[in-house]
């Protein structure tokens, strides 16, 4: 890291009531200052990303390979429209399969319904009680037993139905496996659910894919939103339909009105930000991923004070707002921000401090 070379002496920032003093760390390489606060400014200033209205990702239901992909990054498909489809050769040769049983099964419910009207009409067992009544084994038997061929008859009607029985279950266990491979079948196809873009692809066609593989994302690009991390103090305030201020950055850093749309429930419990997002104009043009500024009213109930630092300790990387936080190692560290009011050459923290550190000046 380049660094200026160490000031002697010690160095006052000053910002109405707030100063930033200089001081002298282990490493004399690093030009330090101690943050300090004062009260908040009017607007806040949050960084956002554009993100599009909706967005889904397609991922493979069943295992095979991509047949088809309808189009590359930036093809537009209408709602119903399949965009990718895996092979389903190994699901056909299981239908025909399970088609095989069902047939089988259905003779075996005719077998078993003419099996069981015979026994009714003609019961096999009581015609052999009647012949062992007339050559019986046992003298004592010579006078046979009436209810006994009753029994006999009753059972064997009873196993002739409970065969009828079986037979219809496993006729309809044969229908389910079809209904079960006919539903397979269909997550063979992505579908796109509305008109919209594929953003990005993540097979080739002729790739191979388990279930839960990612294959494309898709998304409706006809409407945008701003999505921002807002501190908790300042959601509170954020209500849907509520319009704000929003800059872009893009060449012209076009400012636009954008709506409250949707204020997540939940704050995060490490940076203590609530997610909210922001309807922009239809008449605006943005592009997915491009970074934007949402500029927040303070309450003017809120009072208190917030960290400032000097606007030379702020790095940019990746239009993210960033300083040098000296360890307790004498090494510094890099700090995600959230920025707020500027005012000259100083700057509101929102997150990201909460004074009294030692940040690195002019980095």
């Amino acid at each position: 890291m380049n660094v200026a070379p160490a000031l002697a002496g010690v160095l006052l920032l000053s910002l109405s009531a707030v100063a930033f003093t200089a001081q002298a760390t282990d490493n004399p390489s690093y030009q330090t200052a101690v943050v300090q606060t004062r009260s908040l400014g009017a607007v806040a200033s949050l960084g956002g990303t554009v993100v599009p209205f909706e967005e889904i990702t397609f991922t493979a239901q069943i295992p095979g390979h991509v047949e088809m992909i309808a189009g590359g990054e930036g093809a537009f498909f209408e709602e119903g429209q399949v965009i990718v489809k895996v092979d389903e050769e190994e699901l056909m040769a299981k239908r025909e399969a399970a088609l095989a049983q069902i047939r089988n099964a259905e003779a075996a419910v005719r077998n078993a319904g003419v099996q069981f009207q015979r026994e009714r009409a003609n019961p096999t067992d009581t015609n052999q009680n009647m012949m062992d009544q007339m050559m019986p084994m046992n003298p004592m038997s010579f006078f046979g037993n009436k209810n006994d061929t009753y029994v006999d008859r009753g059972a064997n009607l009873y196993q002739q139905r409970t065969q009828v029985e079986q037979a219809r279950a496993n006729l309809l266990a044969a229908k389910s496996q079809l209904r079960e491979i006919d539903a397979k079948l269909k997550d063979t196809e992505s579908v796109a659910p509305f008109a919209g873009y594929i953003t990005q692809k993540f097979v080739n066609k002729g790739d191979t894919v388990q279930p839960g593989k990612p294959l494309i994302k898709f998304a409706n690009m006809t409407y945008m939103q701003i999505q921002a991390d807002v501190p908790s103090r300042l959601a509170t305030q954020l209500r849907p339909g509520d319009l704000v201020d929003v800059r872009l950055d893009d060449a012209e850093k076009t400012t636009a009105k954008a709506r409250v749309a949707q204020v997540f429930p939940m704050a995060d419990p490490t940076r203590h930000t609530v997610r909210v997002k922001f309807d922009i104009p239809t008449n605006v043009p943005v592009k997915a991923g491009m970074y934007a500024e949402v500029f927040l009213q303070e309450s003017a109930r809120m009072g208190g004070a917030l960290p400032v630092i000097p606007v030379s300790a702020v790095i940019n990387r990746g239009g993210l707002p960033m300083v040098y936080v000296m360890e307790a190692d004498g090494q510094p560290q890099l700090h995600l921000l959230r920025l707020g009011e500027r005012r000259g050459d100083q700057v509101t923290v929102l997150t990201g401090l909460k004074g009294g550190e030692t940040i690195v000046v002019n980095p």
